[in-house]
């Protein structure tokens, strides 16, 4: 294992609270992210330095394009559609409308088209109440995993064939074959072990050679983990708890890492420069 201290530059100059969701945008050649309990999105090119922010009326745990100028936002007490133009939202569904205790967290646009969004237990003392569900673009919802206690690392093979998904509490990442005509899950089993120490999984990214980018939110790390589940390096970043990496750029090279505010230190988004370019999500609505 590559045990590294990689060169990081800032990316904003104002504090988050809890920084997630480092999403690029290729058209646009932007960044968007949020901070969830603040709560808000924010949409940064960041070539110009212009930013533009939208509150949101809760909790803001991810998103995802579509496929016109909208995109797909999962808020504490469901999934709602967003306009940045006339910043409305639509409610597309509710997954948990019968639980108090949690709210949606990491979710992201799979290979089938579909929005694909994870709960979590809002309490301090987390029990396994919460789920993972896929969401069409006309409101179907399905639950796909259930009995955990924060669904966090979503991300798929190049290939649309495998699915990663992590429970943060479980300290372990669980692999699925996946079927992009479907969204049908199976054959799921370990893919690693990722604990205190080696860094807790949070949000996460996939490169083109098909190794899976974990934020260590307990270890100040992301661990780029090979096909077979093994750590092929550790990047150690300036940061007490980056949440999730994204891939960006013109070349898909720059690296963006957001953090939460922890041990005195304010969320933030950094970004730092790798050898290998990563993909990038489909939009809701549309297969690769």
């Amino acid at each position: 294992m590559l045990d590294l201290h990689p060169k990081t530059r800032p990316v904003i100059d104002f504090p988050l609270a809890l920084g997630e969701c480092p999403t690029w945008d290729e058209a646009s050649q932007s960044l968007w992210f949020i901070d969830i309990t603040a709560p808000k999105l924010h949409h940064l090119h960041p070539v110009s330095g212009k930013l533009v922010s939208y509150a949101m009326p809760e909790s803001i745990g991810s998103f995802g394009f579509c496929m016109d100028h909208r995109l797909v936002v999962g808020l504490r007490n469901g999934v709602h559609y967003f306009d940045p133009r006339s910043q409305k939202l639509t409610l597309l569904v509710d997954p948990e409308p019968d639980n108090p205790h949690t709210r949606l967290n990491d979710g992201k646009i799979g290979p089938d088209g579909c929005f694909w969004v994870g709960s979590m237990d809002d309490r301090k003392i987390r029990e396994p109440i919460a789920a993972l569900y896929r969401v069409t673009p006309d409101g179907q919802c399905t639950k796909k995993r259930d009995g955990l206690r924060i669904s966090n690392g979503l991300a798929w093979s190049p290939d649309g064939r495998k699915m990663i998904h992590a429970d943060t509490m479980a300290d372990e990442a669980m692999i699925y074959d996946f079927d992009a005509s479907t969204g049908a899950l199976s054959h799921g089993r370990s893919f690693c072990r990722l604990d205190e120490a080696t860094g807790r999984p949070d949000g996460a990214a996939m490169d083109r050679e098909g190794f899976y980018w974990s934020a260590g939110v307990s270890a100040s790390c992301l661990n780029r983990i090979a096909p077979d589940g093994t750590i092929e390096r550790k990047l150690h970043i300036p940061m007490n708890a980056p949440t999730m990496p994204c891939f960006g750029g013109p070349d898909l090279r720059t690296l963006y890492v957001t953090s939460l505010a922890r041990g005195g230190q304010d969320g933030t988004v950094l970004a730092l420069e790798v050898d290998v370019p990563g993909t990038v999500s489909p939009r809701f609505g549309a297969h690769i």
